[in-house]
């Protein structure tokens, strides 16, 4: 997986596993590659903080907030992008990028396109094919479960924050593991996943908006005129 966009949108996996959403971004807090391989404490240690972020989230029907992500290859970051997320339970999403203007990703409970306006190209999957690596995000879109969702957890300090860190379920999914940068609020303030490539997909979150009110016509994707359109080759398929 060399290029962004192929990173972010092959097809294969459930979009319904991922990782979690959040906000109060702390300043110091960047975008970026995994972090150091601190102390870790058992998994057993990480069950009261999995219950704290689970009560959180699994309140929201609607979530708003800003995102911005970096995409690591090889050890060399690309163009930083960002943007708003919404989402609304179950099933659908948003990511409307004001940087590159135009891209946008959408999520309408049964399918899932991206458009990159560059290309004049839209790729589409069925929502639980989905491989794009921001399926660590989807969990929300239902009831949150993260030990359902993912393998075996460990966490360890940064400051007065904690990361969270929780391998994939099987070696199927896109990704190996995903790490969580928690509040002591309980809320997400960094997401990285890590691909099987190790390639690294790093998000950061800022203003979120809990059950905020949001019209559904957000989630309906129309082609924009001119662009191409492909369904999206899943995992399974390229094998």
């Amino acid at each position: 997986m060399c290029a962004r966009r192929s990173l972010l949108f092959i097809v294969g996996t459930v979009i319904a596993s991922a990782s979690a959403l959040c906000s109060g971004t702390d300043p110091r807090v960047r975008a970026g590659p995994p972090g150091p391989a601190l102390a870790l404490n058992p998994a057993s240690n990480a069950d009261p903080l999995i219950h704290r972020i689970e009560s959180r989230y699994n309140r929201a029907r609607t979530l708003s907030l800003r995102y911005s992500e970096v995409l690591v290859e090889e050890g060399h970051p690309r163009r930083p992008e960002s943007g708003v997320l919404t989402l609304r339970k179950p099933g659908k999403m948003r990511w409307e990028y004001d940087r590159p203007a135009g891209k946008l990703f959408v999520s309408d409970g049964k399918q899932v396109y991206l458009y990159t306006p560059q290309d004049q190209r839209v790729e589409r999957s069925r929502l639980k094919m989905s491989n794009d690596l921001r399926a660590p995000m989807a969990f929300l879109l239902g009831h949150l479960d993260l030990k359902h969702e993912f393998g075996s957890f460990s966490t360890r300090a940064a400051g007065a924050d904690t990361w969270l860190d929780a391998t994939a379920k099987n070696d199927r999914l896109p990704y190996e593991k995903i790490e969580l940068l928690v509040a002591p609020d309980a809320s997400i303030r960094q997401l990285n996943v890590i691909g099987r490539d190790q390639s690294t997909l790093s998000f950061s979150f800022s203003e979120e908006t809990l059950n905020p009110p949001v019209n559904d016509k957000l989630f309906q994707f129309a082609v924009p005129p001119g662009a191409e359109v492909v369904d999206a080759v899943t995992t399974d398929q390229e094998n």
